[in-house]
């Protein structure tokens, strides 16, 4: 009897192995099918997946004002903390956005369409001067004249033309911010914040029953620190680029720079990004300044943006930013790199956070490591003095 159970279950297996090789060679076979259903899945749920990242982002000002309200005299708004405090919040971001879009991005888009409407004839000037130089001019070197020589030719304007640019830019946000799906990601947003507690306490039941005590444990642990940190880096990084924009802004017009406001918000907007996005902004603002300045206002535009990153590096973000995040430069920017060429500048942002998750997530487990490996040594050792007692009392 025992031998034909055996029997059935060898039979079972091969079955089971048979029929997983044939599903494997199916799926394969027809990839792009299958591709296709998983991508139109994702681009169903994208409102969804957005609505939930936008209530991320917003939990942490959300409770902050909940609990203001939370202590209010009036029993109503006390009661009803929760909803007044996401209609603030939604009114402040409105508020923020009427003034970015009436106030800020006219002033920006202005200065792009002047830029590129006369980049051709800067590019001009820019090369004018250049051959003006006296011939012992360090910037009269070898490698100088070749690379302007290569490029003496070109219609600069040809790569920045206004309409092709605006075509992309209509194209892109009707792409991804399409009416529908910024509705239901607004709903979606409010509904997640509205029911957090129960979601939250969900999740937590889910993970109780799924794990075990010491994992479900950890899991809550490293979660509780992975929000701090990236709610800390996010709110931080927001408000130091604000104000490194304005600084900045204020600074290159008082200076008579052209395209101030254009290249302060240029240089705000990067400087999100953590060491590398300071200086690719500033390089870039340098050329531009160069071309429609001179050489003297682009070294002095240079000099007052590096003084003013500094003061930011080591005033003003470490005040903002605290000392949680703070991790090797190098580490940064092999972060940053990886992180960019998988995501895009959506990684490229949030490779700081994600690297310091990581590296909280290896820190801790070379400690458990560690810690193991010195318990089992002073066990061992113990076992060992016990031994000689022993063989001394006999």
């Amino acid at each position: 009897m025992n031998g034909i159970r055996n029997h059935g279950k060898k039979w079972l297996y091969w079955f089971v192995l048979g029929v997983a090789i044939i599903v494997v060679y199916k799926a394969l076979d027809n990839f792009g099918d299958i591709m296709g259903v998983v991508t139109k899945f994702f681009d169903i749920i994208t409102p969804f997946l957005v609505g939930i990242f936008i209530s991320y982002l917003l939990y942490m000002p959300c409770k902050k004002i909940e609990g203001i309200y939370a202590m209010s005299k009036v029993k109503f708004v006390a009661k009803k903390c929760r909803s007044f405090s996401i209609l603030t919040l939604y009114i402040i971001i409105i508020l923020l956005l009427i003034i970015l879009i009436n106030f800020i991005l006219p002033v920006v888009f202005e200065s792009v369409t002047d830029l590129i409407n006369n980049i051709q004839n800067y590019y001009e000037i820019a090369i004018d001067n250049y051959n003006n130089l006296p011939d012992d001019n360090i910037l009269k070197g070898d490698m100088v004249n070749d690379a302007i020589q290569n490029i003496q030719n070109l219609n600069i304007k040809q790569y920045f033309e206004l309409d092709k640019i605006l075509e992309y830019v209509i194209s892109a946000i009707d792409a991804v911010t399409g009416l529908f799906d910024v509705v239901v990601a607004f709903i979606v947003s409010v509904y997640v914040l509205a029911e957090r507690t129960q979601i939250l306490n969900s999740i937590r039941r889910l993970a109780e029953a799924i794990f075990k005590e010491k994992t479900y444990n950890n899991l809550g642990k490293y979660f509780n620190n992975s929000n701090e940190i990236f709610f800390k880096f996010i709110a931080s990084q927001f408000l130091d680029a604000i104000i490194v924009g304005i600084l900045v802004t204020i600074a290159m017009s008082i200076m008579g720079i052209k395209f101030a406001p254009l290249l302060g918000f240029l240089i705000g907007l990067f400087n999100m990004i953590p060491c590398i996005g300071a200086i690719i902004a500033t390089v870039i603002a340098a050329l531009i300044t160069l071309i429609t300045g001179g050489l003297s206002q682009a070294i002095w535009m240079l000099i007052v943006v590096i003084i003013l990153q500094q003061i930011d590096a080591h005033i003003i973000n470490p005040k903002i930013i605290g000392q949680s995040l703070k991790i090797s430069p190098l580490l940064v920017i092999f972060a940053i790199t990886v992180g960019g060429a998988y995501f895009g500048i959506l990684g490229m942002f949030l490779a700081v956070p994600v690297i310091a998750v990581i590296r909280i997530l290896i820190e801790d487990y070379v400690d458990y490591k560690i810690t193991m490996k010195k318990m089992t040594k002073v066990l061992e050792n113990k076992e060992e003095i016990k031994g000689q007692i022993h063989l001394e009392n006999q």
